[in-house]
């Protein structure tokens, strides 16, 4: 009597502390899962060195933050140099690099930069969801660094750091513009979903085409969420005035009157006119040293 006793209470007292269902599944999700947050995407941006110092401090001004201080590194698996600065903003974040030598092939045609808890699991997902890796792992300042392209020619970057980052949330997370051929797009969002197990917030198959500078036409357009942050994947024919599909990255603002005054005041050059369409506003902005930049701000009601 007094062992079946002790073993119903050692049973009670082992159920007791083992995770429940909805536990398990969240810890296995989270094993999983091989990002980390939105705020470790960065926008990569490449200047001329010597416009590096105008474009950050127009940058700044537009958005707020602050900059860690520039380093002179290699980024590449080749022997090349390159200043090295993070923009930090409530809004988004951006890579900024300034080479003073030659660009190794295919750098500078990377548009992010996602932080990723292991980049060999990363890598090894990213091929088995449908990306072929342009440059393979490789060691940089800090920690690790390797180049996959989605189907559809979408070339992202993957990190790793030595030591993990701590960044602050960002006040509104910004929209990683992709602009997808009708061919690729399937494949496309298929591969993406796969990696970061996200998920389709809406496609719109006549969106208004004003928001791709041909305002008597529609397109498609499908937003998505994952734990990288937001991105909108604009479907085209590839008929696009200047200077859509050079813009890699929409910031959300609170007003966007008052965000354009501030990058005119700065230094930035307006491009496209204020617009309104799908409950926003929006327009784009050319900082010095060429970057584009999407800003738009959502429509009260």
């Amino acid at each position: 009597m007094r062992s079946s006793l002790f073993t119903t209470l050692s049973l009670v007292a082992t159920l007791s502390i083992l995770p429940a269902a909805g536990e398990l599944a969240l810890a296995r999700e989270n094993t999983s899962q091989l990002g980390v947050a939105p705020q470790y995407d960065t926008t990569h941006v490449y200047v001329d060195p010597r416009a590096a110092d105008e474009f950050t401090k127009s940058f700044l001004g537009t958005f707020g933050g602050e900059s860690t201080k520039q380093v002179t590194v290699t980024v590449t698996p080749t022997p090349s140099t390159t200043t090295s600065q993070l923009l930090q903003t409530p809004f988004g974040t951006v890579s900024l690099f300034g080479f003073t030598t030659p660009i190794p092939y295919p750098f500078g045609s990377e548009r992010t930069g996602y932080l990723v808890r292991d980049m060999d699991k990363a890598l090894s997902a990213a091929r088995a969801a449908g990306a072929i890796v342009l440059v393979d792992r490789f060691p940089d300042p800090i920690g690790r660094d390797a180049v996959i392209q989605w189907p559809g020619g979408v070339n992202m970057q993957l990190y790793w750091h030595n030591k993990q980052p701590d960044y602050k949330p960002f006040a509104t997370v910004p929209e990683n513009r992709v602009y997808v051929s009708p061919d690729a797009v399937s494949a496309f969002v298929k591969a993406f979903l796969s990696f970061s197990k996200g998920k389709v917030i809406s496609d719109d198959r006549k969106a208004p085409g004003i928001e791709i500078g041909r305002p008597d036409d529609s397109y498609r357009r499908i937003r998505i969420s994952s734990i990288y942050g937001r991105m909108i994947v604009l479907v085209t024919d590839g008929h696009l005035p200047y200077p859509y599909g050079h813009e890699t990255t929409g910031y959300e603002v609170s007003d966007l009157a008052a965000t354009l005054d501030k990058a005119k005041a700065n230094g930035a050059r307006l491009i496209v006119e204020p617009y309104r369409a799908d409950d926003r506003q929006g327009a784009m902005v050319e900082f010095p040293g060429g970057y584009v930049a999407e800003i738009h701000a959502p429509l009260a009601h």
